[in-house]
């Protein structure tokens, strides 16, 4: 039971490799440019495909579809439709068709065979309708329409090269050869009526050209003429623009110009505009006389060059009439011009003056400052000079204090000696204060300059007297009034003291 399972087992796995190695060894794969023909149990072909043939039971053949060029050329001179023999080289190519019907007639007539004995074969076939064809043209015909002969030698062969299963790919004569010359007797006659043609053509073109030389010639000539007549307008024409040109521009410039005489001097321009039109009237007579000259000149040029005189003459009137305008202009610009050299002048007198103000000005501020300063500093002197007072005042007072015991006598003695130092240092104050003025070389007033500054010097020692009273204590101004009061009445026997300034000087009706 055991063995017989192992071959139930068995016998489907060698079923399955038998089939495999028939598989393996009949696959077989076919060539876009080959047929592989299978034949035994069933007939197949395939091209540029794969099948699988069945080993000992089928077999393969092979045949070629690849292109075969053939030169077919004839053995020996084939007359033509008009008795001429010639031989014909033409290169053909063909292959096995790969129809269906065809293929089939090629296996049975070129199995297995190489692709040289198809071509042999097919040269043949090619060569025998190749002279049939021949027969029936004539060489002319056939010389002059070489793609006619190839079809019908084509179209001759093909229905026998179908029969064995070949097509004609192509067909090309390469040459056609007689023996006696024909062709190229042929191509002599053609080159003599060409020759004869070409000479004809060449007179009929070497007439052309010499009536068109002639033609071309005389317009030409006409056109230089023209061309010429119209160079001449035109450069009378831009001769005359030009002068008008000229004429503007000048007449600008004149305008130009004269704008700067708008307010020129009465007198001078009078005088001008007579010398003016002394100089237009002269050059009114030249322009008559230039005019004359132009008319006889014009009268005898009228016929060849009419044109350019009077334009010569428009331009000379032109060129005239600017010359007169511009010299009446630049005599007015002249007066302008002076007028304006005048106003220049003038305006430059009124900057100068202005100047000079201005400079003043500069000074007297300048004056103002440095006696600010000046006073600034007398005052600083004073204050020091008062200081200096103070302190001797005081001395005084604290003098004044110890003599208390003597009584109104030292009172009246610490009095007088204390006036008699400020009268002493009054002249030292009045300098101070003057003092810093002396240093100035020159001191502009304006306005009440003056008077601010004898009040200042004034101020200054009024300021110092006051500060001495409030230091001692003692009222100058008081003292002084009672002392000079005790000085008028006192009697003849009575001390008198009498204190006056350092530089005082007394002064009698």
């Amino acid at each position: 039971m055991i063995i017989g399972s192992i071959l139930k087992m068995a016998v489907p796995i060698v079923i399955a490799i038998f089939v495999i190695l028939i598989l393996a060894m009949g696959y077989v794969k076919a060539p876009p440019d080959t047929a592989f023909i299978i034949s035994g149990l069933r007939k197949r072909t395939i091209i540029g495909k794969a099948s699988v043939k069945i080993p000992f039971l089928e077999r393969i053949d092979k045949v070629s579809l690849k292109l075969i060029p053939i030169d077919v050329k004839t053995s020996s001179a084939v007359p033509t439709a008009d008795y001429i023999n010639i031989r014909v080289d033409a290169a053909v190519n063909v292959k096995v068709s790969d129809q269906k019907d065809k293929l089939a007639l090629a296996a049975q007539n070129f199995l297995n065979v190489k692709p040289e004995y198809i071509g042999q074969v097919a040269r043949e076939v090619l060569e025998g309708n190749m002279r049939e064809i021949v027969g029936q043209m004539k060489l002319e015909e056939m010389v002059s329409d070489r793609q006619k002969f190839a079809e019908m030698v084509k179209t001759n062969a093909e229905p026998d090269l179908a029969g064995m299963g070949l097509d004609i790919v192509s067909f090309n004569v390469q040459n056609f050869i007689d023996d006696n010359s024909v062709i190229e007797n042929l191509g002599v006659d053609n080159i003599v009526q060409i020759s004869k043609k070409a000479a004809i053509a060449r007179a009929e073109a070497e007439k052309e050209i010499a009536v068109a030389t002639a033609k071309a010639n005389r317009e030409s000539n006409e056109a230089e003429v023209a061309a010429n007549t119209e160079i001449a307008k035109k450069q009378n024409e831009l001769a005359i623009q030009k002068a008008e040109l000229k004429k503007q521009a000048d007449i600008k410039l004149a305008e130009a110009e004269a704008a700067k005489g708008i307010q020129a001097e009465e007198q001078r321009k009078t005088l001008e505009i007579t010398t003016a039109n002394a100089n237009l009237a002269k050059q009114e007579k030249e322009i008559e006389l230039k005019e004359r000259e132009v008319t006889i000149k014009e009268r005898s040029l009228e016929a060849e060059v009419k044109k350019t005189a009077e334009a010569q003459k428009y331009a000379t009137q032109q060129n005239a009439d600017a010359q007169l305008y511009s010299t009446q202009k630049k005599s007015e610009a002249e007066l302008f011009e002076r007028a304006k050299q005048a106003e220049a002048q003038q305006i430059e007198a009124e900057r100068e003056a202005a100047a000079k103000i201005a400079l003043a000005e500069a000074q007297k501020q300048q004056g103002i400052a440095e006696a600010e300063a000046t006073r600034a500093k007398g005052e600083a002197e004073a204050a020091a000079i008062k200081a200096k007072l103070d302190a001797e005042a005081e001395g005084l007072m604290k003098k004044a204090e110890a003599m208390k015991q003597y009584g109104d006598a030292a009172k009246q003695q610490m009095e007088l000696d204390t006036i008699k130092v400020f009268f002493e240092q009054l002249p030292a104050i009045a300098e101070a204060a003057g003092k810093a003025y002396t240093n100035v070389d020159k001191i502009y007033m304006y306005g009440e300059g003056g008077t601010n500054l004898t009040g200042d010097i004034i101020k200054n020692m009024t300021q110092v007297s006051e500060g001495l009273s409030q230091s001692i204590g003692l009222d100058l101004k008081s003292m002084l009034a009672g002392f000079i009061g005790g000085k008028a009445t006192s009697s003849k026997d009575s001390t008198t003291v009498e204190v006056y300034p350092a530089n005082y000087t007394e002064v009698k009706d």
